[in-house]
Protein backbone atom coordinates (compact mmCIF):
# COMPACT_ATOMS: atom_id res chain seq x y z
CA UNK A 1 0.00 0.00 0.00
CA UNK A 2 2.82 1.98 1.20
CA UNK A 3 4.38 1.82 -2.54
CA UNK A 4 1.09 2.65 -4.40
CA UNK A 5 0.62 5.77 -2.42
CA UNK A 6 4.35 6.78 -3.30
CA UNK A 7 4.34 5.82 -6.69
CA UNK A 8 0.63 7.74 -6.80
CA UNK A 9 2.45 11.27 -5.74
CA UNK A 10 5.21 11.09 -7.88
CA UNK A 11 2.50 10.58 -10.94
CA UNK A 12 0.57 13.89 -9.37
CA UNK A 13 4.15 15.86 -9.75
CA UNK A 14 5.10 15.43 -12.81
CA UNK A 15 1.63 16.14 -14.26
CA UNK A 16 1.85 19.71 -12.48
CA UNK A 17 5.39 20.84 -14.01
CA UNK A 18 5.26 22.89 -16.63
CA UNK A 19 8.22 22.03 -19.71
CA UNK A 20 11.00 24.07 -19.83
CA UNK A 21 11.22 25.19 -23.46
CA UNK A 22 14.43 26.52 -24.72
CA UNK A 23 14.68 30.12 -25.75
CA UNK A 24 13.62 29.85 -29.72
CA UNK A 25 13.36 34.30 -30.16
CA UNK A 26 10.41 34.36 -29.54
CA UNK A 27 8.46 35.98 -26.13
CA UNK A 28 5.43 34.75 -24.77
CA UNK A 29 3.22 37.50 -23.11
CA UNK A 30 -0.02 36.49 -22.06
CA UNK A 31 -0.83 34.21 -24.54
CA UNK A 32 0.90 36.02 -27.08
CA UNK A 33 3.93 35.83 -29.22
CA UNK A 34 6.49 38.59 -31.09
CA UNK A 35 9.11 38.21 -33.39
CA UNK A 36 11.81 40.19 -31.88
CA UNK A 37 14.11 39.79 -35.25
CA UNK A 38 11.05 41.49 -37.03
CA UNK A 39 10.72 44.43 -34.80
CA UNK A 40 13.90 45.16 -35.02
CA UNK A 41 13.80 44.85 -38.57
CA UNK A 42 10.95 47.45 -38.88
CA UNK A 43 12.89 50.25 -36.56
CA UNK A 44 15.81 49.53 -39.00
CA UNK A 45 14.07 50.41 -41.96
CA UNK A 46 12.48 53.76 -40.08
CA UNK A 47 15.57 55.18 -39.89
CA UNK A 48 16.86 54.32 -43.09
CA UNK A 49 13.46 55.74 -44.72
CA UNK A 50 14.21 59.23 -42.24
CA UNK A 51 17.43 59.48 -43.72
CA UNK A 52 16.62 59.30 -47.12
CA UNK A 53 13.90 62.39 -46.73
CA UNK A 54 16.09 64.68 -44.23
CA UNK A 55 19.50 63.86 -46.88
CA UNK A 56 17.81 63.35 -50.64
CA UNK A 57 14.23 64.69 -50.64
CA UNK A 58 14.22 67.73 -48.52
CA UNK A 59 17.33 69.08 -50.05
CA UNK A 60 16.02 68.69 -53.71
CA UNK A 61 12.90 70.44 -52.85
CA UNK A 62 14.91 73.42 -51.18
CA UNK A 63 17.10 73.03 -54.92
CA UNK A 64 13.95 73.10 -56.77
CA UNK A 65 12.25 75.85 -54.36
CA UNK A 66 15.62 78.41 -54.95
CA UNK A 67 15.10 78.05 -58.88
CA UNK A 68 11.87 79.14 -58.82
CA UNK A 69 12.99 82.23 -56.52
CA UNK A 70 15.97 82.17 -58.89
CA UNK A 71 13.61 82.44 -62.15
CA UNK A 72 11.85 85.76 -60.62
CA UNK A 73 12.68 89.16 -62.51
CA UNK A 74 13.77 92.04 -60.63
CA UNK A 75 11.04 95.18 -61.22
CA UNK A 76 13.99 97.09 -63.12
CA UNK A 77 14.71 94.13 -65.16
CA UNK A 78 10.95 93.38 -65.82
CA UNK A 79 10.71 97.16 -66.53
CA UNK A 80 13.72 96.63 -69.28
CA UNK A 81 12.45 93.49 -70.92
CA UNK A 82 9.16 95.12 -71.53
CA UNK A 83 10.26 98.14 -73.17
CA UNK A 84 12.54 96.14 -75.61
CA UNK A 85 9.73 93.51 -76.55
CA UNK A 86 7.37 95.96 -77.30
CA UNK A 87 9.73 98.07 -79.22
CA UNK A 88 11.68 95.49 -80.96
CA UNK A 89 9.10 93.31 -80.96
CA UNK A 90 5.58 94.23 -81.21
CA UNK A 91 5.93 97.35 -83.39
CA UNK A 92 9.08 97.17 -85.08
CA UNK A 93 9.01 101.70 -86.28
CA UNK A 94 10.61 104.49 -85.45
CA UNK A 95 7.85 105.10 -82.95
CA UNK A 96 8.73 104.14 -79.58
CA UNK A 97 7.23 103.58 -76.54
CA UNK A 98 8.85 104.18 -72.78
CA UNK A 99 8.27 102.70 -69.50
CA UNK A 100 6.67 105.51 -67.43
CA UNK A 101 5.80 103.63 -64.40
CA UNK A 102 6.15 100.27 -62.66
CA UNK A 103 4.53 97.91 -59.87
CA UNK A 104 4.19 94.71 -58.64
CA UNK A 105 -0.04 93.95 -58.71
CA UNK A 106 -1.98 91.19 -57.99
CA UNK A 107 1.34 89.01 -58.61
CA UNK A 108 2.24 90.43 -61.51
CA UNK A 109 4.03 93.41 -62.64
CA UNK A 110 2.24 96.05 -63.79
CA UNK A 111 3.85 98.42 -66.34
CA UNK A 112 2.45 101.82 -67.58
CA UNK A 113 4.20 102.49 -70.99
CA UNK A 114 3.86 106.07 -72.27
CA UNK A 115 3.41 105.91 -76.74
CA UNK A 116 5.67 109.10 -78.84
CA UNK A 117 2.14 110.78 -78.44
CA UNK A 118 1.59 111.30 -74.76
CA UNK A 119 -1.18 108.25 -74.49
CA UNK A 120 -0.76 105.97 -71.70
CA UNK A 121 -0.94 102.37 -71.87
CA UNK A 122 -1.83 99.43 -68.64
CA UNK A 123 0.48 96.59 -69.49
CA UNK A 124 1.08 93.40 -67.70
CA UNK A 125 4.02 90.89 -67.08
CA UNK A 126 4.37 87.85 -65.41
CA UNK A 127 6.92 87.77 -62.33
CA UNK A 128 9.58 85.19 -64.77
CA UNK A 129 9.15 87.35 -67.59
CA UNK A 130 7.65 84.92 -70.28
CA UNK A 131 4.16 86.19 -70.56
CA UNK A 132 3.10 89.40 -71.66
CA UNK A 133 -0.66 91.06 -71.13
CA UNK A 134 -1.42 94.10 -72.88
CA UNK A 135 -4.93 94.70 -70.92
CA UNK A 136 -6.48 93.30 -67.98
CA UNK A 137 -9.62 92.42 -67.49
CA UNK A 138 -11.17 92.40 -64.10
CA UNK A 139 -13.50 89.10 -63.59
CA UNK A 140 -15.14 91.67 -60.56
CA UNK A 141 -16.16 94.51 -62.66
CA UNK A 142 -17.15 92.50 -65.51
CA UNK A 143 -19.58 90.05 -63.39
CA UNK A 144 -21.22 93.29 -61.95
CA UNK A 145 -21.72 94.74 -65.36
CA UNK A 146 -23.37 91.14 -66.57
CA UNK A 147 -25.83 91.02 -63.76
CA UNK A 148 -26.54 94.24 -64.04
CA UNK A 149 -27.52 93.65 -67.72
CA UNK A 150 -29.58 90.74 -66.84
CA UNK A 151 -31.89 93.01 -64.18
CA UNK A 152 -35.16 93.94 -65.28
CA UNK A 153 -35.33 97.07 -67.42
CA UNK A 154 -37.97 99.00 -67.91
CA UNK A 155 -40.00 98.60 -70.85
CA UNK A 156 -39.29 100.10 -74.04
CA UNK A 157 -40.30 103.57 -75.24
CA UNK A 158 -42.13 103.76 -78.54
CA UNK A 159 -40.01 105.70 -81.30
CA UNK A 160 -40.81 108.94 -82.68
CA UNK A 161 -41.45 108.85 -86.39
CA UNK A 162 -40.39 111.58 -88.97
CA UNK A 163 -39.32 111.33 -92.59
CA UNK A 164 -36.15 111.29 -91.55
CA UNK A 165 -34.93 109.99 -88.58
CA UNK A 166 -32.03 111.28 -86.86
CA UNK A 167 -29.48 108.74 -85.28
CA UNK A 168 -27.14 109.60 -82.58
CA UNK A 169 -24.80 106.60 -80.89
CA UNK A 170 -23.12 107.42 -77.79
CA UNK A 171 -20.16 105.11 -76.65
CA UNK A 172 -16.70 105.21 -75.16
CA UNK A 173 -13.97 104.87 -77.64
CA UNK A 174 -12.54 102.10 -76.19
CA UNK A 175 -15.29 100.91 -74.33
CA UNK A 176 -15.37 96.85 -75.66
CA UNK A 177 -18.95 97.52 -76.02
CA UNK A 178 -19.33 100.68 -77.87
CA UNK A 179 -16.85 99.50 -80.13
CA UNK A 180 -19.38 96.11 -80.22
CA UNK A 181 -22.11 97.82 -81.21
CA UNK A 182 -20.33 100.43 -83.76
CA UNK A 183 -19.57 97.23 -85.57
CA UNK A 184 -22.92 96.59 -85.71
CA UNK A 185 -24.25 99.79 -87.19
CA UNK A 186 -21.36 100.18 -89.87
CA UNK A 187 -23.46 98.47 -92.58
CA UNK A 188 -26.67 99.97 -91.62
CA UNK A 189 -24.92 103.38 -92.25
CA UNK A 190 -23.57 102.04 -95.46
CA UNK A 191 -27.27 100.41 -96.56
CA UNK A 192 -29.57 103.67 -95.43
CA UNK A 193 -26.64 106.31 -96.32
CA UNK A 194 -28.43 109.77 -96.55
CA UNK A 195 -31.65 108.32 -95.75
CA UNK A 196 -30.60 108.83 -91.95
CA UNK A 197 -29.03 111.73 -89.98
CA UNK A 198 -26.44 109.84 -87.99
CA UNK A 199 -23.96 111.09 -85.83
CA UNK A 200 -21.44 109.11 -83.35
CA UNK A 201 -20.73 110.79 -79.95
CA UNK A 202 -19.28 110.57 -76.97
CA UNK A 203 -19.82 109.84 -73.24
CA UNK A 204 -18.81 112.57 -70.62
CA UNK A 205 -16.63 111.04 -69.06
CA UNK A 206 -14.21 108.61 -69.93
CA UNK A 207 -13.38 104.74 -68.08
CA UNK A 208 -9.87 103.47 -70.13
CA UNK A 209 -7.09 106.11 -69.40
CA UNK A 210 -5.68 109.08 -71.58
CA UNK A 211 -5.59 107.17 -74.26
CA UNK A 212 -9.39 107.49 -74.66
CA UNK A 213 -9.69 111.28 -74.09
CA UNK A 214 -7.02 111.76 -76.72
CA UNK A 215 -9.13 109.33 -79.72
CA UNK A 216 -11.91 110.90 -78.71
CA UNK A 217 -10.23 114.26 -79.58
CA UNK A 218 -9.07 112.53 -82.30
CA UNK A 219 -12.67 111.40 -83.75
CA UNK A 220 -14.17 114.00 -82.98
CA UNK A 221 -12.01 116.55 -85.09
CA UNK A 222 -12.38 114.00 -88.02
CA UNK A 223 -15.98 114.04 -88.14
CA UNK A 224 -15.89 117.96 -87.83
CA UNK A 225 -12.73 118.82 -90.54
CA UNK A 226 -13.23 116.01 -92.71
CA UNK A 227 -16.89 114.04 -92.31
CA UNK A 228 -16.82 112.06 -95.50
CA UNK A 229 -13.04 109.93 -94.03
CA UNK A 230 -14.59 109.62 -90.64
CA UNK A 231 -16.34 106.15 -91.38
CA UNK A 232 -13.54 105.22 -93.60
CA UNK A 233 -11.05 105.75 -90.37
CA UNK A 234 -13.73 104.14 -87.88
CA UNK A 235 -13.64 101.01 -89.94
CA UNK A 236 -9.84 100.96 -89.78
CA UNK A 237 -9.63 101.83 -86.21
CA UNK A 238 -12.15 99.08 -84.61
CA UNK A 239 -9.63 96.78 -86.27
CA UNK A 240 -7.20 96.85 -84.14
CA UNK A 241 -7.45 100.41 -82.36
CA UNK A 242 -3.70 101.47 -84.34
CA UNK A 243 -4.99 105.24 -85.15
CA UNK A 244 -1.80 106.37 -86.22
CA UNK A 245 -2.13 103.83 -89.02
CA UNK A 246 -5.57 104.70 -89.65
CA UNK A 247 -4.97 108.47 -90.23
CA UNK A 248 -2.48 106.99 -93.31
CA UNK A 249 -5.38 104.65 -94.68
CA UNK A 250 -8.41 107.01 -94.99
CA UNK A 251 -5.94 109.64 -95.90
CA UNK A 252 -6.52 112.38 -92.99
CA UNK A 253 -5.14 115.81 -93.48
CA UNK A 254 -3.20 115.79 -90.10
CA UNK A 255 -2.21 119.54 -89.65
CA UNK A 256 -6.35 120.17 -89.73
CA UNK A 257 -7.14 117.24 -87.26
CA UNK A 258 -4.01 118.66 -85.00
CA UNK A 259 -5.61 122.21 -85.35
CA UNK A 260 -9.02 120.98 -84.60
CA UNK A 261 -7.62 119.24 -81.46
CA UNK A 262 -6.00 121.93 -79.60
CA UNK A 263 -9.11 124.01 -80.15
CA UNK A 264 -11.47 121.60 -78.89
CA UNK A 265 -8.78 120.35 -76.25
CA UNK A 266 -8.60 123.92 -74.90
CA UNK A 267 -12.48 125.17 -74.60
CA UNK A 268 -13.67 122.04 -73.00
CA UNK A 269 -10.70 121.65 -70.44
CA UNK A 270 -9.97 118.16 -71.82
CA UNK A 271 -6.69 117.58 -70.79
CA UNK A 272 -7.02 120.49 -68.21
CA UNK A 273 -9.58 118.58 -66.17
CA UNK A 274 -7.88 115.10 -66.79
CA UNK A 275 -5.12 116.73 -64.43
CA UNK A 276 -7.37 118.17 -61.95
CA UNK A 277 -9.37 115.20 -60.35
CA UNK A 278 -11.22 117.68 -58.60
CA UNK A 279 -13.32 117.87 -62.08
CA UNK A 280 -13.57 114.25 -62.43
CA UNK A 281 -17.13 111.85 -62.56
CA UNK A 282 -16.79 110.05 -59.60
CA UNK A 283 -13.47 107.84 -60.43
CA UNK A 284 -12.99 109.10 -64.46
CA UNK A 285 -11.97 112.32 -66.05
CA UNK A 286 -14.51 114.45 -67.88
CA UNK A 287 -15.19 114.46 -71.50
CA UNK A 288 -17.46 117.38 -72.04
CA UNK A 289 -17.36 117.73 -75.64
CA UNK A 290 -20.93 116.09 -76.24
CA UNK A 291 -22.25 116.96 -72.08
CA UNK A 292 -25.38 119.08 -73.31
CA UNK A 293 -26.83 116.08 -75.50
CA UNK A 294 -25.60 113.99 -73.08
CA UNK A 295 -27.42 115.45 -70.03
CA UNK A 296 -30.35 116.12 -72.58
CA UNK A 297 -31.31 112.40 -73.15
CA UNK A 298 -29.62 111.44 -69.58
CA UNK A 299 -26.95 109.39 -71.06
CA UNK A 300 -25.90 106.52 -69.02
CA UNK A 301 -23.01 104.57 -70.47
CA UNK A 302 -21.36 103.27 -73.24
CA UNK A 303 -23.59 102.15 -75.79
CA UNK A 304 -26.61 104.49 -75.89
CA UNK A 305 -28.92 104.32 -78.68
CA UNK A 306 -30.65 107.32 -79.59
CA UNK A 307 -33.38 107.16 -82.41
CA UNK A 308 -35.34 110.36 -83.07
CA UNK A 309 -34.81 112.12 -79.46
CA UNK A 310 -35.68 108.69 -77.94
CA UNK A 311 -33.53 105.97 -76.30
CA UNK A 312 -34.02 103.12 -78.30
CA UNK A 313 -33.26 99.51 -77.38
CA UNK A 314 -31.67 97.40 -79.88
CA UNK A 315 -29.54 94.41 -80.40
CA UNK A 316 -25.93 95.03 -81.43
CA UNK A 317 -25.92 92.95 -84.82
CA UNK A 318 -26.46 94.91 -87.65
CA UNK A 319 -30.28 93.71 -88.76
CA UNK A 320 -31.62 94.38 -85.11
CA UNK A 321 -29.90 97.94 -85.74
CA UNK A 322 -31.80 98.61 -89.10
CA UNK A 323 -35.02 96.97 -87.85
CA UNK A 324 -34.79 99.32 -84.52
CA UNK A 325 -33.61 102.90 -86.85
CA UNK A 326 -36.33 101.88 -89.80
CA UNK A 327 -38.84 101.81 -87.16
CA UNK A 328 -38.35 105.58 -86.96
CA UNK A 329 -39.41 106.64 -90.39
CA UNK A 330 -43.01 107.47 -91.28
CA UNK A 331 -42.05 105.74 -94.60
CA UNK A 332 -39.49 103.42 -94.60
CA UNK A 333 -37.27 103.26 -97.60
CA UNK A 334 -36.80 99.76 -99.76
CA UNK A 335 -33.58 99.61 -97.87
CA UNK A 336 -35.05 98.69 -95.16
CA UNK A 337 -35.76 95.50 -96.40
CA UNK A 338 -32.13 94.70 -96.79
CA UNK A 339 -31.31 91.80 -95.34
CA UNK A 340 -28.61 92.52 -93.34
CA UNK A 341 -25.96 90.01 -90.78
CA UNK A 342 -27.89 88.69 -87.76
CA UNK A 343 -24.29 87.59 -86.61
CA UNK A 344 -23.42 89.69 -82.95
CA UNK A 345 -19.78 91.47 -83.53
CA UNK A 346 -17.31 90.43 -80.77
CA UNK A 347 -16.95 93.26 -77.76
CA UNK A 348 -13.57 94.85 -78.11
CA UNK A 349 -11.67 95.05 -81.13
CA UNK A 350 -11.28 92.92 -84.39
CA UNK A 351 -14.60 91.86 -86.16
CA UNK A 352 -15.08 88.72 -85.00
CA UNK A 353 -18.44 87.59 -84.21
CA UNK A 354 -19.98 86.31 -80.64
CA UNK A 355 -22.79 83.69 -79.60
CA UNK A 356 -22.83 85.70 -76.13
CA UNK A 357 -25.11 88.14 -75.16
CA UNK A 358 -25.14 92.29 -76.14
CA UNK A 359 -26.12 94.04 -73.31
CA UNK A 360 -23.32 94.79 -71.07
CA UNK A 361 -22.15 98.51 -71.08
CA UNK A 362 -19.61 100.81 -69.53
CA UNK A 363 -21.02 102.69 -66.67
Amino acid sequence: MEIEKNTEKKLNEHKNETPKKENDGHCFCKGKSFNLGLVVGFFIMGLIAIALVSFVLIPNMKKETEKEIDASLGLEEAKTKTEEFINEVLIKSDDKVTVKEASEENGLYKIIVATSNGQEVETYVTRDGKLFFDRAMSIEEITKESQEANAEVPPDQEVEKTDKPVVELFVMSHCPYGTQIEKGILPVLETLGNEIDFELKFCDYAMHSKKELDEQLRQHCIKTEEPDKFISYLECFLEADKSDECLKTAKINTSKLNACVSVTDKKYKVTENFGDKSTWKGNFPTFNVYKEDVDKYSVGGSPTLVINGTTAKSGRDSASLLTAICSGFDNPPEECSTELSSDTPSPGFGFGTTEGGDAASCN
